[in-house]
């Protein structure tokens, strides 16, 4: 499929979102922080990881509900294309679904065992609300919370990317899932954008998107925050 660039179809969106993740400050998430700086344990990262899986494989779903209620399929294109990637072009091999599995295998999970544990309350209320924003709310709420965490997750991918293979966890040429997402989530989220974009110029839809960007920013942040402590909080048991 031929795609247009869309980094100059949804500038202003993107600029808003980039100035909400600043804000939050998602890179300096006390999980990457403590990634980064050594603190946390390969055993608490795995935990962690292993729960993220079940947000990696959820995704896709809310995903699928936008396309739907995207009443022009010229501006349903974008997503449609994204959930194809998600299902990696149509090859099972490359579901995102399964090169998260390769990831956790690489750091020595089971996880072919893991997707019999389902999530812990911290995912499942993650993927609640992308559900709820997606099929519920407005339009322009559920675009904007996905995109802003495509847009998020490919600086997350390339801390998370650094670290495993710094800290000799992964070898560098096994990283996946990780490295690929560093690369494609920008282009994701400038697409996301650029459906709601049109719409940037009427305030009262401009309200919806930015609620949208902001509730995003605000879950991707919590699901870190929550997935951290709940580590910390084993590792004491």
């Amino acid at each position: 499929m031929k795609r247009r660039s869309p980094a100059r179809r949804a500038n202003q969106i993107g600029a808003h979102a980039q100035a909400v993740l600043k804000r939050v400050g998602i890179l300096d998430n006390p999980y990457l922080a403590a990634l980064e700086d050594g603190s946390m344990s390969r055993s608490a990262f795995q935990e962690t990881q292993e729960q993220f899986f079940f947000a990696v494989s959820f995704f896709p779903r809310p995903m699928a509900a936008l396309v739907g209620r995207i009443a022009d399929p010229h501006r349903r294109l974008d997503i449609l294309h994204n959930l194809v990637e998600e299902h990696g072009e149509f090859d099972a091999t490359a579901f995102h679904h399964n090169t998260f599995k390769r990831f956790l295998s690489s750091m020595g999970s089971d996880a072919d065992a893991l997707e019999k544990t389902g999530p812990c309350p911290e995912v499942r209320a993650f993927n609640s609300v992308l559900t709820t924003a997606c099929v519920l709310d407005e339009l322009e709420v559920g675009v904007g919370c996905m995109g802003i965490i495509e847009h998020a997750f490919s600086g997350i991918s390339a801390v998370i990317g650094k670290a495993v293979v710094g800290r000799k966890w992964v070898e560098r040429s096994k990283l996946a899932h990780y490295k690929l997402h560093s690369e494609i989530d920008k282009r994701h989220a400038e697409e996301f954008y650029a459906v709601v974009e049109p719409s940037w110029a009427d305030p009262a839809r401009r309200y919806f998107i930015v609620q949208g960007l902001e509730l995003g920013a605000y879950v991707f942040n919590r699901l870190y925050t929550d997935l951290y402590a709940r580590a910390n909080s084993s590792s004491t048991r």
